[in-house]
């Protein structure tokens, strides 16, 4: 049986994602481009790992990179995944709320 297009992809998507320094990352970098700098005092993480984590997401063509000056400017290379992330935080936190009513109902 032939696997439908687009799910080995998917799978290598799903794996970057599946750290929540680069979910927070994206998040910041859906809100406005931003420099190592910028993302460093924003995020509250380290420079180098700041840095190790968008090179990861320039690799996989979530994140591009231009050059304004000397300052490396990040952004989002589609915003399609700021919309997969937000959709499933809003899941998370759904399911937060039904397992919340589930156990107030038990008690």
């Amino acid at each position: 049986m032939e696997r439908e297009a687009g799910l080995e992809a998917t799978a290598e998507l799903f794996k970057v994602l599946g750290s929540s320094s680069r979910l927070y990352l994206l998040r910041l970098l859906a809100a406005e481009p931003s420099g190592v700098s910028e993302l460093v005092s924003r995020s509250g993480m380290s420079q180098p790992l700041v840095s190790q984590h968008l090179r990861t997401l320039r690799q996989t063509g979530i994140v591009t990179v231009s050059r304004t000056g000397r300052e490396a400017i990040y952004r989002l290379a589609d915003h399609h995944i700021a919309h997969v992330v937000d959709d499933a935080i809003t899941h998370v936190l759904e399911e937060d709320t039904l397992t919340e009513g589930k156990n107030d109902e038990h008690h």
